[in-house]
């Protein structure tokens, strides 16, 4: 390739990707915009339901049920747009060398209450020489938030959700298996598609912007899953010295 091509290539990549920085721009203004007037419509509909708080004739009965439909959908419209907000305004992380085994310990304790509370027996197997990764810690845990979320949804009536990390070649991997209901071929196709989700009033944004989360790392994050068995989650994340090989090649 000569280098005028060359430079026409880099050219053209730069176009795109300021391209896709003005869509994005756009499409969360957007979503702020319409953010805006959501707020003054659920604002009157909780003074319309408190005037409707102790309904008395049958006509006062249908009204107050069609407020509380009309404010459960603006509730999950509000649930939808931070989860797209928060989708479109994930960046490349502010890097730095970081224990693995600390950001999970943090997620963990946090969660612990929680598992207790809904029979989930979480159970540890963290390598202990990990190598530290460059990660933003703050942008990891949640990503690892989501997906212990996505497990306990996964485990109704409890069960056991472990929790591994190891070390594989020029990286460290991160494990999250649950023994809960499991996802069909259907579904696995689709998981981390933006806006697909099984569950009711869930905005199918969970696991793409956890996959954006870690691919901002130079990661990746892949699933396995088998209805009736369970799922599990891997996290891949380069170590410096694989992340300088590859920059230097």
């Amino acid at each position: 390739m000569s280098t005028l091509e060359k430079l026409t290539q880099e050219e053209l990549e730069q176009q795109l990707a300021e391209q896709f920085a003005e869509f994005v721009q756009l499409v969360g203004g957007l979503a702020h915009e319409i953010k805006n007037p959501l707020s003054t419509i659920r604002l009157n509909l909780e003074l319309l339901s408190e005037d409707l708080g102790d309904p008395q004739t049958p006509c006062e009965r249908r009204a107050a049920g069609k407020v509380e439909v009309v404010e459960r959908e603006c509730k999950r419209l509000q649930r939808l747009l931070d989860d797209f907000l928060q989708f479109a305004r994930i960046r490349p992380a502010e890097l730095a060398p970081h224990s693995v085994n600390d950001s999970l310990h943090r997620v963990l304790d946090f969660f612990q209450p929680q598992a207790d509370s809904s029979g989930i027996e979480l159970i540890r197997y963290l390598e202990s020489d990990l190598a530290h990764v460059r990660v933003d810690p703050e942008s990891l845990q949640a990503a690892l938030l989501n997906l212990i979320l996505n497990a306990q949804q996964a485990l109704p009536d409890g069960g056991q959700l472990m929790v591994r990390s190891r070390t594989t070649p020029g990286r460290v991997a991160i494990d999250l298996i649950d023994n809960g209901i499991g996802m069909d071929t259907a579904t696995l196709n689709r998981a981390f598609d933006p806006f697909y989700s099984t569950k009711s009033g869930g905005s199918g944004l969970g696991l793409p912007t956890t996959r954006k989360i870690i691919e901002a790392h130079g990661g990746t994050l892949s699933v396995q899953s088998e209805p009736g068995r369970g799922t599990q989650f891997t996290i891949e994340l380069p170590t410096p010295r694989r992340i300088t090989g590859e920059l230097g090649s």
